[in-house]
């Protein structure tokens, strides 16, 4: 199929009313089409307000269930060595700004409908600390306590903005870049997007050079859109049942033997360990994967799985794996919330060999 036609087909489909495109969508599967496989249409005129995406209505829910959480802040710091342009850095904000509707968004409920808007477009304010004046040998514990402030701080979806940028000064020549967003308009995809960017954008306009930053080919409002249309003509139905019949009615709950009892209330304190794997036990475990035919990830998954039944007893477990979300070529280079998280589902036996775990687990992550 021609992308023009391609192009052409999705567009009117994301025009027809709810039941015509049900009737669309149908047509295009008995005729071996996958509604998948067009393109994703850009908006043909501005509009005001726009639907959220699935991604998008959880965060909401979360948020409004406690709006005074960072559970959900998405941080990121840059260390800057050297002389800052900081018209630069202005500059290349508020390109990102006009470049990414996604950092404009505002979210707003009016009889139980939410969408999200766009705030007009304006100069990006950039917080300036000055550290000079601490001791220099406290100056980086200080930024570093300047950061953690700036992370628990909540967001409001409904006023925004849902980007903070904070420019910490350690010297004349040395400073941290701190860029914190909302999980609704961002994922750790997107942060990648935006420090390249950003830094493409700085360098240039440092050399007097404009960035060539190839054009977007859709917004996320128009994902949003394109994922609302499809998921409502059917396909949500067919995604659901499938997972119904991988996972089952049943959804255990995973036991695991602690020294105290489970919190009525999450303390939302957790915490994270950070460790390294011995040369040679990393340089076995490849090896050990290239010769099942796994990747590193299905082999480690494998093991996980085989220590939760030796800890808990349950053979049935589920684990979620988070994904980057991104199949479609047109939402690469976007800055958007698109991650998701997938169920992998283990049935284990305390007979089973370890070999074929690893073939269970590969069967799964296919």
């Amino acid at each position: 199929m021609e992308h023009t036609t391609a192009q052409r087909i999705a567009s009117r489909f994301a025009g027809l009313p709810a039941d015509k495109r049900r009737e669309f969508l149908t047509r295009m599967q008995e005729q071996g089409v996958s509604f998948g496989q067009l393109p994703i249409p850009p908006a043909v005129e501005l509009q005001e307000s726009f639907e959220l995406s699935y991604a998008q209505q959880r965060q909401w829910f979360l948020w409004q269930l406690d709006p005074q959480s960072s559970a959900y802040n998405i941080p990121a710091a840059l260390r800057l060595h050297g002389p800052l342009n900081v018209e630069a850095l202005q500059h290349s904000f508020d390109v990102l700004l006009e470049r990414h509707q996604s950092l404009r968004s505002r979210f707003v409920e009016d009889d139980g409908q939410v969408m999200q808007t766009l705030a007009e477009f304006t100069s990006l304010p950039i917080e300036m600390i000055d550290l000079r004046r601490e001791p220099e040998e406290q100056r980086l514990a200080c930024a570093m306590n300047r950061v953690e402030q700036d992370i628990a701080r909540p967001f409001d979806l409904q006023q925004g903005p849902l980007l903070r940028v904070s420019l910490l000064q350690l010297d004349d020549q040395d400073h941290v870049l701190l860029l914190t967003l909302h999980h609704i308009v961002t994922d750790g995809w997107s942060m990648g997007v935006l420090i390249e960017e950003f830094s493409r954008l700085y360098a240039a306009h440092c050399q007097g050079q404009s960035a060539a930053l190839d054009p977007l080919p859709i917004q996320y409002s128009d994902y949003a859109l394109w994922q609302r249309r499809w998921m409502d003509a059917g396909e949500l139905e067919r995604q659901l049942n499938w997972w119904r019949d991988t996972l089952g009615s049943e959804q255990p709950l995973l036991e695991l033997p602690t020294d105290r009892a489970r919190p009525a209330q999450p303390s939302q304190r957790g915490a994270r360990l950070d460790f390294a794997l011995d040369t040679n036990l990393a340089k076995g475990l490849m090896a050990l994967a290239k010769q099942r035919g796994v990747t590193p990830f299905m082999l480690l998954l494998a093991s996980f799985q085989a220590l939760l039944y030796r800890y808990s007893g349950q053979s049935d477990l589920r684990i979620g794996v988070p994904i980057a979300n991104r199949h479609r070529a047109e939402t690469r280079c976007l800055i958007g919330f698109f991650v998701n998280t997938q169920v992998l589902r283990a049935e284990l036996d305390g007979r089973l060999p370890f070999s074929q775990l690893l073939d269970q687990t590969r069967a799964a992550s296919l």
